[in-house]
């Protein structure tokens, strides 16, 4: 035990502190799929107090994660939603009962079929006691060549998270959690202490945003920046721009996407969470007017294989782009699921934004007998 506890330190020293991009990446921007027409109307807002009562409205409280689903094994999400709704309970903790969960995407593999929404999305949330809001993952806006029922990127996805009205959703399994209303496959989050805009970058493996979307990401920031310091401005993405990892690397796409709106419009956000990479990171981007923001990496929802932290003598990687310039990996979890609770006050007329990061023991994959007990991983606090 000793020895293989030194060699896992030995490991971690290796380990990289910065973002990192994962070279000789083949070009695969041919998987993009047209997104389908919105249900609501531009600019696709979606009022929180239109969906629940917020009796508390100097504190919101939610949990975040993405990249939940999995064909292999459901064990992992089952267990990470049992330790979300152990929150809820009176004898939680904290106090503080999150109000809703979003999600990052990646809710169904492979292809975003309405066959797995069941497994993987309704029965481990069932007893899950807050509504559940989201943004699509490349799984979910993907199309199944081999399907014997034809259908179109985002079809079920859109049933489940953007109908007109609340319902049963047919492919559910007569599941009590009805189907959510958002207006768009990307919209923002209108709540009283913040704006969250979710944006829908496709299915490529670094992700796409088209010109119109990128269109209506600036005014977003734009509108929701005359907000401030009222409200918080939360940017969600699925694809991470920025990460360490083996499997993915960081986007350069999506670092160009979100750097040059920023420049453009002005605007920053508090921060910014992503998923796709199965583990959890938390980066700061220093700025040269000496402004931060986090961009923070929290993909190990439930998918059961975790993509561990690349190391600084792998030749497949590197540190040396100038778009990483100024940011620092400041905290990482690349072995164990976990999810974020994120809490929102305001406290002398100054909000502040606290996350806390959660992660489940690793268990044995055929095991539902028992719930292991979640731990605190990290913890982060901006004053805005």
């Amino acid at each position: 035990m000793e020895k293989a506890e030194k060699h896992k330190r030995q490991r971690d020293a290796l380990k990289y502190e910065t973002p990192v991009f994962k070279k000789n990446q083949p070009d695969d921007s041919f998987k993009f799929r047209s997104l389908p027409k919105p249900t609501g109307t531009y600019p696709y807002h979606l009022n929180l107090a239109d969906i629940l009562p917020l009796p508390e409205k100097e504190k919101m409280t939610f949990h975040i994660l993405g990249d939940t689903g999995s064909i292999r094994n459901p064990g992992f999400i089952r267990h990470v939603v049992a330790a979300m709704e152990s929150q809820y309970q009176p004898s939680a903790s904290d106090e503080t009962h999150p109000q809703f969960l979003y999600h990052l995407g990646d809710i169904v593999y492979n292809h975003g079929e309405a066959s797995q929404y069941q497994k993987q999305f309704f029965e481990p949330y069932q007893h899950y006691p807050a509504p559940i809001f989201a943004i699509a993952g490349n799984h979910d806006s993907d199309v199944n060549p081999e399907s014997e029922t034809g259908y179109d990127s985002l079809d079920a996805f859109k049933a489940v998270f953007c109908d007109t009205e609340s319902r049963i959703v047919p492919f559910s399994g007569n599941a009590q959690r009805k189907s959510q209303q958002q207006p768009n496959i990307y919209w923002t989050l209108k709540a009283p202490l913040a704006n969250i805009i979710g944006i829908h970058s496709n299915v490529p493996k670094f992700g796409i945003v088209t010109s119109e979307q990128r269109s209506w990401l600036a005014e977003e920031l734009i509108t929701a920046g005359r907000e401030r310091p009222d409200k918080a401005l939360i940017l969600c993405i699925h694809h991470s721009p920025y990460s360490a990892d083996i499997n993915h690397g960081s986007s350069l796409p999506m670092i160009n996407l979100l750097e040059s709106v920023f420049a453009e419009t002005g605007v920053r956000p508090d921060v910014v969470f992503s998923g796709h990479v199965h583990n959890y990171q938390r980066f700061t981007r220093h700025y040269t007017d000496g402004k931060s923001v986090p961009f923070i990496v929290a993909g190990a929802g439930g998918y059961d294989e975790l993509h561990a932290v690349a190391l600084k003598n792998d030749l497949n990687f590197t540190s040396e782009k100038p778009e990483f310039e100024g940011v620092r990996l400041e905290k990482y979890c690349d072995d164990q699921h976990g999810f974020l609770k994120i809490n929102i006050e305001r406290n002398n007329g100054r909000l502040t934004l606290g996350g806390k990061y959660y992660t489940i023991p690793q268990v044995s994959r055929f095991r539902y007998d028992t719930e292991p007990e979640p731990s605190l991983a990290d913890q982060f606090s901006i004053v805005l």
